[in-house]
Protein backbone atom coordinates (compact mmCIF):
# COMPACT_ATOMS: atom_id res chain seq x y z
CA UNK A 1 0.00 0.00 0.00
CA UNK A 2 1.08 3.44 -1.00
CA UNK A 3 1.89 5.67 2.37
CA UNK A 4 1.93 9.38 2.95
CA UNK A 5 3.01 11.45 5.55
CA UNK A 6 1.39 14.64 6.04
CA UNK A 7 1.79 17.60 9.17
CA UNK A 8 -1.74 18.99 9.84
CA UNK A 9 -0.71 22.30 10.89
CA UNK A 10 -4.72 23.88 12.12
CA UNK A 11 -4.27 26.98 13.24
CA UNK A 12 -6.20 29.65 14.20
CA UNK A 13 -9.74 30.86 13.83
CA UNK A 14 -11.67 28.75 11.30
CA UNK A 15 -8.62 26.52 10.52
CA UNK A 16 -9.18 23.57 12.93
CA UNK A 17 -12.37 23.71 11.61
CA UNK A 18 -11.98 23.08 7.67
CA UNK A 19 -8.87 21.16 7.76
CA UNK A 20 -10.70 18.48 10.01
CA UNK A 21 -13.11 18.04 6.84
CA UNK A 22 -10.29 18.27 4.56
CA UNK A 23 -9.17 15.09 6.61
CA UNK A 24 -12.80 13.43 6.42
CA UNK A 25 -12.54 14.14 2.55
CA UNK A 26 -8.38 12.75 2.34
CA UNK A 27 -9.70 9.27 4.54
CA UNK A 28 -12.48 9.08 2.37
CA UNK A 29 -10.46 8.86 -0.71
CA UNK A 30 -7.38 7.14 0.36
CA UNK A 31 -9.37 4.04 1.09
CA UNK A 32 -11.10 3.91 -2.43
CA UNK A 33 -7.69 4.54 -4.16
CA UNK A 34 -5.91 2.24 -2.05
CA UNK A 35 -3.30 4.48 -0.06
CA UNK A 36 -2.94 5.54 3.34
CA UNK A 37 -2.21 8.89 5.12
CA UNK A 38 -0.60 9.33 8.57
CA UNK A 39 -1.23 13.01 10.49
CA UNK A 40 1.51 14.31 12.57
CA UNK A 41 -0.22 17.70 14.11
CA UNK A 42 2.04 20.50 14.97
CA UNK A 43 1.47 24.38 15.89
CA UNK A 44 2.09 27.39 14.06
CA UNK A 45 0.42 31.19 14.46
CA UNK A 46 -1.82 32.09 17.41
CA UNK A 47 -2.42 28.77 18.59
CA UNK A 48 1.54 28.05 19.19
CA UNK A 49 1.89 31.91 20.79
CA UNK A 50 -0.44 31.20 23.40
CA UNK A 51 1.47 27.76 24.27
CA UNK A 52 5.44 28.34 23.59
CA UNK A 53 5.75 32.01 23.07
CA UNK A 54 6.90 31.59 19.41
CA UNK A 55 4.77 32.09 16.45
CA UNK A 56 6.45 29.01 14.64
CA UNK A 57 8.35 26.82 17.62
CA UNK A 58 11.34 24.69 16.06
CA UNK A 59 9.44 20.96 16.85
CA UNK A 60 6.92 22.89 14.08
CA UNK A 61 9.48 22.91 11.38
CA UNK A 62 10.88 19.64 12.55
CA UNK A 63 7.91 18.14 12.08
CA UNK A 64 7.07 19.87 8.53
CA UNK A 65 10.30 18.48 7.06
CA UNK A 66 9.90 15.20 8.15
CA UNK A 67 6.19 14.44 6.46
CA UNK A 68 5.97 13.91 2.93
CA UNK A 69 3.25 17.23 2.29
CA UNK A 70 2.12 20.44 4.91
CA UNK A 71 -1.95 20.67 5.29
CA UNK A 72 -2.19 23.85 6.95
CA UNK A 73 -5.55 25.89 7.68
CA UNK A 74 -5.06 29.48 8.60
CA UNK A 75 -3.52 31.98 10.94
CA UNK A 76 -4.19 35.38 12.70
CA UNK A 77 -6.66 37.45 15.33
CA UNK A 78 -7.00 40.31 16.97
CA UNK A 79 -5.79 39.44 20.27
CA UNK A 80 -2.08 38.86 18.63
CA UNK A 81 -2.58 42.00 16.35
CA UNK A 82 -0.60 44.31 19.25
CA UNK A 83 2.31 41.84 19.42
CA UNK A 84 5.77 43.02 18.40
CA UNK A 85 6.20 42.23 14.34
CA UNK A 86 8.33 39.18 15.23
CA UNK A 87 6.13 37.44 17.13
CA UNK A 88 2.99 38.21 15.29
CA UNK A 89 1.61 34.84 13.98
CA UNK A 90 2.53 36.12 10.33
CA UNK A 91 5.75 35.90 11.23
CA UNK A 92 5.56 32.39 12.12
CA UNK A 93 4.11 31.44 8.53
CA UNK A 94 6.85 33.08 6.60
CA UNK A 95 9.39 31.41 8.31
CA UNK A 96 8.14 28.32 7.68
CA UNK A 97 7.47 28.94 4.18
CA UNK A 98 11.24 29.72 4.06
CA UNK A 99 11.73 26.61 6.31
CA UNK A 100 10.55 24.73 3.65
CA UNK A 101 12.05 26.63 0.43
CA UNK A 102 8.67 26.87 -0.82
CA UNK A 103 9.03 29.09 -3.63
CA UNK A 104 6.18 28.48 -6.15
CA UNK A 105 2.84 29.20 -4.91
CA UNK A 106 0.38 27.70 -7.12
CA UNK A 107 -3.32 29.63 -6.90
CA UNK A 108 -6.09 28.55 -9.45
CA UNK A 109 -9.07 30.64 -10.23
CA UNK A 110 -11.67 28.68 -11.13
CA UNK A 111 -15.87 29.92 -11.31
CA UNK A 112 -18.09 27.42 -11.32
CA UNK A 113 -21.08 27.50 -13.49
CA UNK A 114 -23.39 27.31 -10.32
CA UNK A 115 -22.07 30.36 -8.56
CA UNK A 116 -21.90 32.75 -11.58
CA UNK A 117 -23.69 35.01 -9.49
CA UNK A 118 -21.97 35.14 -7.11
CA UNK A 119 -19.14 37.59 -8.47
CA UNK A 120 -20.29 40.94 -8.67
CA UNK A 121 -18.41 41.19 -12.47
CA UNK A 122 -21.35 40.28 -15.18
CA UNK A 123 -21.60 36.30 -16.00
CA UNK A 124 -21.00 37.18 -19.46
CA UNK A 125 -17.72 38.63 -18.35
CA UNK A 126 -15.93 35.60 -15.90
CA UNK A 127 -18.13 32.87 -17.20
CA UNK A 128 -15.37 30.18 -18.47
CA UNK A 129 -12.53 31.99 -16.26
CA UNK A 130 -9.64 29.49 -15.81
CA UNK A 131 -6.49 31.06 -15.16
CA UNK A 132 -3.56 30.00 -12.41
CA UNK A 133 -1.09 32.37 -10.53
CA UNK A 134 2.18 31.77 -10.36
CA UNK A 135 3.60 33.58 -7.44
CA UNK A 136 7.09 33.62 -6.33
CA UNK A 137 6.68 33.26 -2.76
CA UNK A 138 10.09 32.80 -0.70
CA UNK A 139 11.93 35.95 -1.99
CA UNK A 140 11.14 39.73 -3.31
CA UNK A 141 10.25 42.30 -1.10
CA UNK A 142 9.11 40.28 2.30
CA UNK A 143 12.36 39.30 2.64
CA UNK A 144 14.85 41.70 1.15
CA UNK A 145 17.32 43.26 3.74
CA UNK A 146 17.92 45.41 4.57
CA UNK A 147 15.16 46.78 6.17
CA UNK A 148 13.73 48.78 9.30
CA UNK A 149 11.73 51.51 10.64
CA UNK A 150 13.96 54.02 12.05
CA UNK A 151 12.24 57.56 13.59
CA UNK A 152 10.27 58.91 10.72
CA UNK A 153 11.44 56.22 8.37
CA UNK A 154 10.72 52.83 7.35
CA UNK A 155 12.10 51.60 4.69
CA UNK A 156 12.07 47.82 2.30
CA UNK A 157 14.10 46.28 -0.06
CA UNK A 158 12.80 44.21 -3.06
CA UNK A 159 15.39 42.08 -4.22
CA UNK A 160 15.75 39.15 -6.38
CA UNK A 161 18.58 37.16 -8.20
CA UNK A 162 18.42 35.31 -11.89
CA UNK A 163 18.29 32.21 -10.10
CA UNK A 164 15.04 32.88 -8.26
CA UNK A 165 13.66 34.11 -11.24
CA UNK A 166 14.77 31.27 -13.64
CA UNK A 167 12.98 28.92 -10.93
CA UNK A 168 9.72 30.24 -11.15
CA UNK A 169 9.76 31.24 -14.41
CA UNK A 170 10.45 27.28 -15.31
CA UNK A 171 7.31 26.15 -13.00
CA UNK A 172 5.06 29.06 -14.67
CA UNK A 173 6.59 27.76 -18.26
CA UNK A 174 5.74 24.25 -17.06
CA UNK A 175 2.24 24.17 -16.01
CA UNK A 176 1.37 26.47 -19.05
CA UNK A 177 2.51 23.26 -20.94
CA UNK A 178 0.17 21.58 -19.54
CA UNK A 179 -2.66 24.46 -19.56
CA UNK A 180 -3.01 26.35 -23.08
CA UNK A 181 0.72 27.56 -23.12
CA UNK A 182 -0.04 30.53 -21.97
CA UNK A 183 2.32 32.72 -19.44
CA UNK A 184 1.59 36.42 -18.78
CA UNK A 185 4.49 37.59 -16.74
CA UNK A 186 4.04 40.53 -14.50
CA UNK A 187 6.33 43.57 -13.71
CA UNK A 188 6.91 46.92 -13.04
CA UNK A 189 9.89 47.55 -15.48
CA UNK A 190 9.06 51.03 -16.71
CA UNK A 191 10.63 51.80 -12.99
CA UNK A 192 11.94 49.24 -10.94
CA UNK A 193 15.27 47.97 -11.94
CA UNK A 194 14.66 44.18 -9.96
CA UNK A 195 11.28 44.29 -12.35
CA UNK A 196 13.44 45.01 -15.33
CA UNK A 197 15.89 41.52 -14.39
CA UNK A 198 13.10 39.86 -13.94
CA UNK A 199 11.35 40.85 -17.20
CA UNK A 200 14.99 40.02 -19.00
CA UNK A 201 15.25 36.16 -16.81
CA UNK A 202 11.82 35.27 -17.97
CA UNK A 203 12.70 36.24 -21.42
CA UNK A 204 15.44 34.22 -21.32
CA UNK A 205 13.55 31.27 -20.06
CA UNK A 206 11.00 31.55 -22.38
CA UNK A 207 13.33 30.23 -25.01
CA UNK A 208 13.55 26.95 -23.46
CA UNK A 209 9.69 26.41 -23.95
CA UNK A 210 9.20 27.58 -27.47
CA UNK A 211 5.49 25.74 -27.63
CA UNK A 212 4.25 28.58 -25.06
CA UNK A 213 3.58 31.93 -26.11
CA UNK A 214 5.01 34.53 -23.63
CA UNK A 215 3.75 38.54 -22.83
CA UNK A 216 4.75 41.22 -20.32
CA UNK A 217 2.14 42.92 -18.62
CA UNK A 218 2.82 45.70 -16.10
CA UNK A 219 1.26 45.30 -12.68
CA UNK A 220 -0.85 48.30 -12.70
CA UNK A 221 -2.33 47.06 -16.47
CA UNK A 222 -3.11 43.42 -15.13
CA UNK A 223 -4.97 44.59 -12.31
CA UNK A 224 -6.90 46.44 -14.63
CA UNK A 225 -7.09 43.47 -17.34
CA UNK A 226 -8.14 40.58 -14.29
CA UNK A 227 -11.46 42.75 -14.23
CA UNK A 228 -11.69 43.63 -17.82
CA UNK A 229 -11.40 40.46 -19.34
CA UNK A 230 -10.14 37.45 -16.90
CA UNK A 231 -10.80 34.71 -20.02
CA UNK A 232 -7.54 36.25 -21.51
CA UNK A 233 -5.12 34.76 -19.04
CA UNK A 234 -3.82 31.38 -18.80
CA UNK A 235 -0.94 31.35 -16.37
CA UNK A 236 -0.23 34.51 -14.83
CA UNK A 237 3.54 34.40 -12.79
CA UNK A 238 4.85 37.33 -10.70
CA UNK A 239 6.69 38.10 -8.02
CA UNK A 240 5.71 38.05 -4.37
CA UNK A 241 4.05 41.78 -3.60
CA UNK A 242 2.66 41.51 -6.87
CA UNK A 243 1.04 38.15 -6.94
CA UNK A 244 0.16 38.44 -2.91
CA UNK A 245 -2.20 41.52 -4.61
CA UNK A 246 -3.10 40.00 -7.64
CA UNK A 247 -4.55 36.41 -6.43
CA UNK A 248 -6.19 37.79 -3.91
CA UNK A 249 -8.02 40.29 -6.60
CA UNK A 250 -8.30 37.06 -8.88
CA UNK A 251 -9.88 34.85 -6.34
CA UNK A 252 -13.09 37.48 -6.08
CA UNK A 253 -13.73 36.86 -9.44
CA UNK A 254 -14.89 33.29 -8.31
CA UNK A 255 -17.96 35.03 -5.89
CA UNK A 256 -16.05 33.75 -2.53
CA UNK A 257 -12.62 33.57 -0.99
CA UNK A 258 -13.68 30.32 0.76
CA UNK A 259 -13.52 28.61 -2.34
CA UNK A 260 -9.98 28.96 -3.52
CA UNK A 261 -7.09 26.44 -2.38
CA UNK A 262 -3.46 27.17 -2.96
CA UNK A 263 -0.27 25.10 -3.38
CA UNK A 264 3.49 26.20 -2.30
CA UNK A 265 5.80 24.05 -4.17
CA UNK A 266 9.26 23.45 -3.65
CA UNK A 267 11.84 21.11 -4.73
CA UNK A 268 11.61 18.76 -1.93
CA UNK A 269 8.32 19.98 0.33
CA UNK A 270 5.20 20.89 -0.57
CA UNK A 271 2.98 23.27 1.58
CA UNK A 272 -0.85 23.45 0.83
CA UNK A 273 -3.56 25.94 2.20
CA UNK A 274 -6.80 27.65 1.37
CA UNK A 275 -6.43 31.43 0.64
CA UNK A 276 -8.60 32.75 3.07
CA UNK A 277 -7.90 33.48 6.43
CA UNK A 278 -8.67 32.56 9.76
CA UNK A 279 -11.82 34.38 10.18
CA UNK A 280 -11.87 34.39 13.92
CA UNK A 281 -15.37 36.49 13.65
CA UNK A 282 -16.97 33.22 12.71
CA UNK A 283 -15.06 30.74 14.23
CA UNK A 284 -16.71 27.84 16.25
CA UNK A 285 -20.49 28.50 14.72
CA UNK A 286 -19.82 25.56 12.27
CA UNK A 287 -20.70 27.82 9.21
CA UNK A 288 -16.90 28.09 7.53
CA UNK A 289 -17.08 27.32 4.21
CA UNK A 290 -14.33 24.19 3.78
CA UNK A 291 -14.27 24.05 0.58
CA UNK A 292 -11.19 26.05 -0.12
CA UNK A 293 -9.26 23.48 2.35
CA UNK A 294 -10.74 20.66 0.57
CA UNK A 295 -9.49 21.84 -2.30
CA UNK A 296 -6.03 22.10 -1.08
CA UNK A 297 -5.89 18.73 -0.27
CA UNK A 298 -6.81 17.67 -3.25
CA UNK A 299 -3.61 20.33 -4.86
CA UNK A 300 -1.76 18.48 -2.42
CA UNK A 301 -2.54 14.47 -3.64
CA UNK A 302 -2.20 15.76 -7.20
CA UNK A 303 0.90 17.58 -7.42
CA UNK A 304 3.19 16.19 -3.77
CA UNK A 305 1.81 12.38 -4.13
CA UNK A 306 0.53 11.98 -7.86
CA UNK A 307 -2.42 10.91 -6.91
CA UNK A 308 -4.51 12.05 -9.87
CA UNK A 309 -7.49 10.05 -9.17
CA UNK A 310 -8.21 10.67 -5.53
CA UNK A 311 -7.50 14.11 -7.08
CA UNK A 312 -10.07 14.19 -9.66
CA UNK A 313 -12.73 12.52 -7.51
CA UNK A 314 -12.39 15.18 -4.84
CA UNK A 315 -12.65 18.11 -7.76
CA UNK A 316 -15.93 16.39 -9.48
CA UNK A 317 -17.46 15.82 -5.88
CA UNK A 318 -17.15 19.81 -5.02
CA UNK A 319 -18.70 20.59 -8.46
CA UNK A 320 -21.66 17.90 -7.63
CA UNK A 321 -22.42 19.54 -4.31
CA UNK A 322 -22.35 22.56 -5.54
CA UNK A 323 -24.68 21.88 -8.98
CA UNK A 324 -26.95 20.12 -6.49
CA UNK A 325 -27.31 23.21 -4.54
CA UNK A 326 -25.45 22.78 -1.27
CA UNK A 327 -23.98 26.09 0.20
CA UNK A 328 -22.54 27.23 2.85
CA UNK A 329 -23.68 30.83 4.56
CA UNK A 330 -21.16 32.38 2.89
CA UNK A 331 -22.32 31.25 -0.22
CA UNK A 332 -25.99 30.80 0.28
CA UNK A 333 -27.84 33.35 -1.68
CA UNK A 334 -26.89 31.92 -4.90
CA UNK A 335 -29.39 29.22 -6.27
CA UNK A 336 -28.82 27.23 -2.62
CA UNK A 337 -31.35 24.39 -2.60
CA UNK A 338 -29.75 23.50 1.10
CA UNK A 339 -27.83 25.42 3.22
CA UNK A 340 -25.11 22.98 5.38
CA UNK A 341 -22.67 23.39 7.88
CA UNK A 342 -19.32 22.89 7.85
CA UNK A 343 -19.29 19.44 8.99
CA UNK A 344 -22.06 18.62 6.47
CA UNK A 345 -20.26 20.25 3.86
CA UNK A 346 -17.07 18.14 4.42
CA UNK A 347 -19.22 14.85 4.61
CA UNK A 348 -21.21 15.03 1.66
CA UNK A 349 -17.71 15.64 -0.54
CA UNK A 350 -16.52 12.81 1.17
CA UNK A 351 -19.21 10.75 0.16
CA UNK A 352 -19.78 12.19 -3.06
CA UNK A 353 -16.22 11.93 -3.53
CA UNK A 354 -16.52 8.13 -2.58
CA UNK A 355 -19.02 7.12 -5.25
CA UNK A 356 -17.55 7.93 -8.48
Amino acid sequence: MRKYSVALIKGDGIGPEIIDEAVKVLDAVSVKEGFEITYKEALLGGAAIDVTGEPIPEETIEIAKSCDAVLFGAIGGPQWDDLPRQKRPETGLLKLRKALEVFANLRPVTVYDELINASTLKPEVIKGTDLMVVRELIGGIYFGQPRGYEGDEAYNTMRYTKDEVRRIARKAFEIAMKRNKKVTSVDKSNVLEVSQLWRDTVSEVAKEYPEVSLEHMYVDNAAMQLIRDPKQFDVIVTGNLFGDILSDEASMLSGSIGLLPSASLGEKHGLYEPIHGSAPDIAGQGIANPIAAIASAAMMLRYQFGEIKAAERIEQAIKRVLKEGYRTKDIASFDAKEVVTTSEMGSLIAQYASEF
